[in-house]
């Protein structure tokens, strides 16, 4: 069969209606091999330094929608063991001085002070999550001094589509060469990290994935996450409020992945613990699915929680 036809037919089975089959993932046992003030952890296996990362997805996609809730107070990064302690972490991160070196580092190599990126699916997209801020100004209005200046900064990157945030993206699609379909400005030499890092440049990334996942998505996290590191990008990174899989392990390895490099974590999952239900629905038609999708109120504290949990990073980095 042609080349191009076989990639056609791919891109529409992972982005038709963002609806996604997976394959389940073994639980993950892996020990940190982060030290104290290292910047780069050395990781269990060989990972790709800079250049191109050509992955084949193993998942497809759901269509979704999300937001935010009444933030928690921050407090120091806990030790997170391979169970789901996880779930008594704070809301909002308290970054560790790591990330000012991150940072200054990323300056050096010209990424722009003024930019943040979304790695995610459906539920990042601008007019899902933070678009808002840039195009009502009555809720820009709403918001504290403080995070109206937030906002104010990062002007441009909260309303713009890019080739991380797209339906259905799990992190092997981040991998995958072909998964920006040649589109938002990208080639087919680079993978949609790739071309986000050049094409904006970003000092900041807030990682939000995981409803869509696959049997290898936290070796392909931590492969993403020192990608990030090693170009002086802040990696932030996020749990989902659903358990498609069951056993919360997606919510637990990213937990584990942010204490072994040290990274912030934005506990979404734990912003959602007041609402019934944890204010997810199942759709009409997609019950196999479960439920995933955030009713309104969810996808407020998704969006509040997750401008205020970017305010603490940055401010920690720059400071």
């Amino acid at each position: 069969m042609n080349r191009n036809l076989i990639l056609t037919l791919l891109v529409c089975i992972l982005t038709t209606a963002c609806q996604a089959q997976r394959t389940p993932l073994p639980t993950a046992t892996f020990t940190s091999t982060y030290t104290a003030g290292q910047l780069i952890p050395t990781p269990r296996y060989n990972v790709p330094t800079a250049g191109r990362h050509t992955v084949t997805p193993e998942a497809t996609a759901t269509q979704h929608k999300m937001h935010t809730s009444t933030p928690a107070t921050a407090s120091p990064p806990s030790t997170i063991t391979p169970d789901n302690s996880w779930m008594n972490l704070p809301v909002l991160p308290a970054p560790g001085e790591n990330i000012r070196e991150i940072y200054e580092t990323g300056l050096s190599l010209g990424n722009d002070p003024n930019a943040f990126s979304i790695f995610g699916d459906c539920q990042s997209e601008p007019d899902e999550f933070f678009g808002i801020y840039e195009t009502d100004p009555l809720t820009l209005d709403s918001l504290t001094p403080e995070l109206r200046e937030t906002v104010a900064h990062f002007n441009g990157s909260f309303n713009r589509a890019s080739p991380t945030s797209q339906d259905g993206t799990t992190p092997g699609a981040l991998l995958w060469d072909q998964w920006h379909r040649g589109e938002y400005g990208c080639t087919f030499s680079e993978t949609p990290v790739d071309c986000e890092l050049r094409i904006h440049r970003p000092s900041f990334v807030i990682i939000q994935i995981g409803t869509h996942f696959e049997s290898r998505n936290t070796e392909y996290l931590r492969r993403i996450i020192t990608q990030l590191i090693e170009n002086g990008v802040v990696p932030i990174l996020a749990t989902k409020a659903d358990n498609r899989e069951l056993d919360h392990r997606i919510n637990r390895d990213m937990a584990l992945l942010a204490a072994e490099f040290n990274l912030p974590l934005w506990n979404f999952w734990a912003a959602l613990s007041e609402l019934p239900g944890r204010g997810l629905y199942v759709i009409d038609g997609r019950e196999e699915q479960g439920a995933i999708y955030l009713n309104e109120e969810a996808q407020d504290i998704h969006r509040s929680t997750g401008l205020e949990a970017l305010d603490i990073v940055w401010r920690m980095a720059t400071q």
